[in-house]
C-alpha cells in the first residue's frame, strides 16, 4: 500500500465525482480553499472520537440528523436553529430511553454533495448533468447552471462557516439549557393529538429535572445543564473540497479533515479500491461506513483493515441501511462477522434510505411506519445477536415539511405536494422526528438496549 498523502486518492478509482470543464480554475479554487482557516479543529475531533469510543463500548448513544442535502437557497438562521432545536429535543428523549449520554452530530455545515444513480437527467428530450448538490451545480434544469462550477465550493465553505458559528453560539450560549429543551418537548406532547402516548415519558423527564433542582443542581451552577457538545458530519463525497480542507494538526502532527468532525463513506463509494476509501484511510477523523444489502461480510472486514488497521475504538461507525423488509436478512450476517473477527465498531441504524418509495403520483417519499419498523428490527436483532444498537442516523429537518407520509400529523400521499421542499430525498419534519425519538426511546426501554446474556 502506498504511503498516504491527502492527494493519493487521485491514483485510485474515483466514482461520483464531477467532471469540471476548466481544470485550471478548479486548481485555483482548491488552492484558495487550502489557505482558508479550518472549519473545525483537531481537538474537537478528538473529543468526538472519545465519545464514539464510549458508544462502541455501550456507554453512549449516537444521534445523527439533518438535511439530506443542504441548499444555498434555504440557508437561514431560523432553519439552522430549528434543526438544532429538534436534535436537542430528540436527544433528551433518547437519553431517557437509553439511560446513556447522547452524542449529538448534525448533518449540517457541509452536507452539500449527493451521489446520484445516473450522471445525467433528461426532461422533455433535453439531457443535462444530474443535480449533485449545491456545492457542485444548480438544481435548476438549465444547461449553464447544471455544469459543475468550482466556485460553488467557496460559497459552500462560507455557508458552512456561518452555520458553525451559529451552532457554537446556540450550544454554548444558553439556548441548549435542559429546562428549555424539556419545555419544548412538553409543548409537543400537549399539542399532539395522541400526546398521551408520550406524556408519561415526558413527565418522567420533568420529574428528574425537578428532583435535581430541589438538590440545588441547576443550569446556573452546572454548565452541563445549559451547554451541549454539538458536532457536524457529512458524506466525504467531493474529494477536491475534502483534500483542500485537510490540514496537519500542529500539536500531534496528524492529518485531520477540517470540513467536519465526522465523515462517512457512502454506499456507492465504499468499494475496496475506491478513491473515497483511500482518502478516508489517512485522516484521523471518525469515519462512518454505509452498509446496504450489497455489503458482504468479508468485504466489510477488508474495509476495516484499510480504514482502521489498529482497531481503534471510536474510529469506525457502521451505518446500516437495509430497509424494513430486508434488515432481518442482512444485519445478522454483518454482526456475526464483526464479532467473529473481534473488531471494535459502533453500530448505527439509518432507517431512511432503504425505505424510499414513490407515491402513486411519482413523488419520492418514505413511510413513517416503515422507518420505525426498521429501527425496531435493528434493536431486536442486535439484542438477539449479543450486540447493541449504538445510534440512529436520520434525514430530518426542523421545518414543517410534508415529505414523509404518516406520523401523528397523518401526512398522506395527497399531502406531499403541500410543502415538499427537499433538494434530494424526503426528510422527516420536526413533529415526525420528535415522535420517532419517543417511539425509539420506548423500544429501547422495552428491550433494555443491553447485550443479551
Amino acid at each position: 500500500m502506498i504511503q498516504w498523502q491527502p492527494d493519493t486518492w487521485r491514483k485510485s478509482t474515483a466514482k461520483h465525482l464531477p467532471d469540471y470543464p476548466d481544470v485550471n480554475h478548479l486548481a485555483e479554487v482548491e488552492k484558495t480553499l487550502h489557505g482558508f482557516p479550518p472549519l473545525v479543529f483537531a481537538g474537537e475531533v478528538r473529543s468526538l472520537k472519545k465519545l464514539l469510543a464510549d458508544v462502541s463500548e455501550g456507554n453512549g448513544f449516537l444521534l445523527q440528523g439533518g438535511d439530506c442535502a443542504e441548499s444555498f437557497s434555504e440557508f437561514h438562521a431560523d432553519n439552522i436553529r430549528d434543526t438544532f432545536r429538534v436534535i436537542l429535543q430528540m436527544a433528551v428523549v433518547l437519553t431517557s430511553g437509553t439511560k446513556l449520554p447522547v452524542v449529538k452530530v448534525g448533518r449540517m455545515a457541509g452536507q452539500f454533495a449527493k451521489p446520484r444513480s445516473s450522471p445525467t437527467e433528461t426532461i422533455d428530450g433535453v439531457e443535462l448533468p444530474s443535480y449533485t448538490g449545491d456545492i457542485i451545480n444548480d438544481i435548476r434544469f438549465d444547461a449553464v447552471r447544471r455544469q459543475p462550477n468550482p466556485d460553488r465550493m467557496l460559497k459552500a465553505y462560507s455557508q458552512a462557516a456561518s452555520t458553525l458559528n451559529l451552532l457554537r453560539a446556540f450550544a454554548d450560549g444558553g439556548y441548549a439549557d435542559l429546562r428549555h429543551v424539556q419545555s419544548w418537548n412538553m409543548g409537543f406532547v400537549r399539542s399532539s393529538p395522541q400526546g398521551e402516548r408520550y406524556r408519561h415519558l415526558a413527565d418522567q423527564i420533568q420529574e428528574s429535572l425537578n428532583f435535581m433542582e430541589a438538590l440545588g443542581v441547576t443550569s446556573l451552577n452546572t454548565p452541563q445543564l445549559r451547554q451541549v457538545q454539538f458536532f457536524t458530519c457529512h458524506e466525504a463525497l467531493l474529494l477536491q473540497y475534502e483534500e483542500a480542507m485537510t490540514r496537519v494538526d500542529s500539536t500531534s502532527g496528524d492529518m485531520y479533515n477540517t470540513s467536519a468532525h465526522f465523515l462517512w463513506i457512502g454506499d456507492r463509494t465504499r468499494f475496496l479500491d475506491s478513491a473515497h476509501v483511500e482518502f478516508c484511510r489517512g485522516i484521523k477523523n471518525p469515519i462512518g461506513v454505509k452498509c446496504s444489502p450489497t455489503m458482504e461480510p468479508d468485504e466489510l472486514i477488508q474495509l476495516l483493515d484499510i480504514l482502521n488497521p489498529n482497531d481503534e475504538a471510536g474510529r469506525i461507525t457502521l451505518i446500516t441501511r437495509f430497509g424494513h423488509d430486508k434488515v432481518e436478512t442482512y444485519l445478522p450476517k454483518l454482526i456475526r462477522k464483526i464479532q467473529q473477527e473481534g473488531r471494535t465498531v459502533g453500530w448505527s441504524c439509518d432507517p431512511m434510505h432503504g425505505n424510499t418509495i414513490k407515491s402513486s403520483e411519482g413523488i419520492k417519499t418514505r413511510p413513517f411506519d416503515q422507518i420505525l419498523e426498521e429501527v425496531k428490527q435493528n434493536i431486536k436483532i442486535h439484542r438477539a445477536e449479543g450486540s447493541r444498537t449504538g445510534g440512529i442516523h436520520l434525514e430530518m429537518t426542523g421545518q414543517n415539511v410534508t415529505e414523509c407520509t404518516g406520523g401523528l400529523d397523518k401526512i398522506s400521499e395527497s399531502d406531499l405536494s403541500d410543502r415538499y421542499r427537499t433538494h434530494c430525498d424526503p426528510r422527516l419534519n420536526a413533529n415526525q422526528a420528535i415522535e420517532l425519538a419517543f417511539l425509539i426511546a420506548d423500544e429501547l426501554k422495552r428491550n433494555g438496549n443491553q447485550i443479551a446474556v
